[in-house]
């Protein structure tokens, strides 16, 4: 039973004369460590508008919500709610739409919508059924990671004709009356517009 007590007593005195491991901060400016992870900030060209972050925020800190009427997407940040686990960085598709800042950190504040921000993205809606498919950002980042491979998508029709002009656009702006037709293939839809199309197409 000697050890144990002459144990506590060395670790007694070595904390006596040892300074303090806290610093004074906010007197003082601190330094956090090399790995110290602060606030999220957003880099709104390098953010896509995926929904990745918002799924794997295990605070429920980032909410999404589409407007399929104006084609908008405003994701909203409640830093009240974050706990700095730094998912949102890891699981970033593009790895800059958000990065946890080094030196950010002290966010205290009386009025808590001070830690609320809003972030708008450019939605693309299905033409015939009003469904949301993704951001325009989004798609685009797809097409700039698959390349030429993109081009075997469907959903690209449409901008392969803008450049070619292989439908006019009275063909490809009016909502048709009779269903899905062959000549929408060239309009922005949704997957499961554009496989009612293939349906058709195969029958």
């Amino acid at each position: 039973m000697r050890y144990p007590k002459l144990r506590e007593l060395k670790e007694a005195i070595v904390s006596l004369v040892t300074p303090p491991a806290t610093t004074k901060f906010p007197y003082k400016p601190h330094v956090p460590a090399p790995a110290f992870r602060g606030k999220p900030v957003v880099n709104d060209s390098e953010c896509v508008g995926c929904l990745t972050c918002s799924n794997v925020c295990p605070s429920g800190a980032i909410s999404v919500s589409d407007d399929p009427s104006m084609k908008i997407r405003t994701i909203t940040r409640d830093f009240g709610k974050c706990i700095f686990c730094g998912q949102c960085e890891a699981y970033c598709i593009t790895g800059k739409g958000v990065v946890l800042s080094h030196t950010i950190f002290d966010l205290s504040t009386f009025h808590k919508e001070s830690l609320v921000e809003h972030q708008e993205k450019e939605l693309i809606v299905c033409e015939h059924c009003g469904s949301v498919i993704t951001t325009r950002e989004h798609l685009h980042y797809i097409y700039d990671k698959l390349g030429t491979k993109a081009w075997s998508s469907l959903l690209t029709l449409r901008a392969l004709n803008t450049r070619l002009q292989l439908a006019g656009e009275k063909e490809t702006s009016i909502p048709p009356d009779d269903g899905l037709r062959r000549k929408d293939m060239f309009r922005i839809l949704c997957p499961n517009c554009m496989r009612k199309i293939q349906i058709k197409l195969l029958l």
